[in-house]
């Protein structure tokens, strides 16, 4: 099945959010794991809680919204682990960055998740650098990462001090759509037309013609050493964008490819 396609390229951890599948993709994992015959600690299993919207799960939301307090992240990450079938998960994120949040007891959450070993290790997602530095300051343990959108066609993290904090606390960065949600595939997007004519260019001088592949190898080339989430369903495709981690990318491919992207060449 799927577990074991990703297990034989390589790829070992499980993104998973409480809200993913409008609260059901944990459960259907929970069922995978269930008829898989390996052994738990050979893999990590992310998961994400803070987001509660109308849709039956949380009967008391009546809009959608954010909740990081202490009570919400231990009842949803007690959902979480019920739905999956483990006794734990390696990462908790704490999904989106509330402007509602209260530090201090967000980081009761966090820290009440660690000693009840149902969290190995805690983190965030999608939150900027001053929202990462405000918890991290509540917090006696380190945010391991923080779970951003990053990818040629999303090279905000580059510009606006995100991947700067990373390198700074040497926090290893988790990316989401890491191939700009298909658009790099999208024979009508024009944004992204030049971008795989130059993908191409540079796939000719490393032996490649596969633009995902090079496109994920401009990701990982980057200092702060993102790590990619691969969204595909598609198993065969798998062992292809496994290998981008070995394609290397040198200093003036990574600047090309950067000016196709942003349609302008740096100052």
């Amino acid at each position: 099945g799927m577990i074991e396609a990703c297990l034989a390229s390589g790829v070992t951890t499980f993104d998973h959010a409480a809200i993913y599948g409008g609260y059901r993709t944990e459960a259907f994992f929970g069922e995978a794991l269930k008829e898989w015959r390996g052994q738990r600690e050979t893999i990590e299993i992310v998961t994400k809680c803070g987001i509660s919207a109308p849709t039956g799960t949380w009967p008391h939301a009546s809009v959608k919204h954010y909740n990081t307090s202490a009570a919400h992240i231990a009842e949803s990450l007690d959902r979480s682990l019920s739905m999956l079938g483990v006794g734990y998960v390696d990462l908790l994120l704490i999904h989106r960055a509330d402007p509602f949040m209260d530090a201090d007891d967000t980081a009761r959450g966090l820290e009440a998740a660690l000693a009840s070993g149902k969290a190995r290790h805690v983190g965030v997602s999608n939150f900027s650098p001053a929202q990462f530095a405000l918890l991290q300051s509540r917090l006696r343990t380190p945010l391991v990462t923080n779970q951003i959108q990053f990818s040629l066609l999303h090279t905000a993290p580059l510009f606006d001090g995100t991947l700067d904090q990373a390198q700074e606390l040497r926090r290893t960065p988790m990316v989401w759509s890491p191939l700009g949600k298909g658009r790099l595939f999208d024979p009508k997007d024009q944004a992204a037309a030049g971008l795989r004519a130059v993908l191409k260019t540079a796939g000719a001088a490393l032996g490649t013609d596969d633009i995902a592949a090079l496109a994920l190898a401009w990701l990982l080339a980057h200092p702060s050493r993102p790590v990619p989430i691969l969204g595909t369903n598609r198993t065969e495709r798998l062992p292809a964008l496994a290998r981008a981690a070995d394609l290397g990318m040198d200093r003036q491919t990574w600047f090309a490819l950067l000016e196709a992207a942003r349609g302008e060449p740096v100052p």
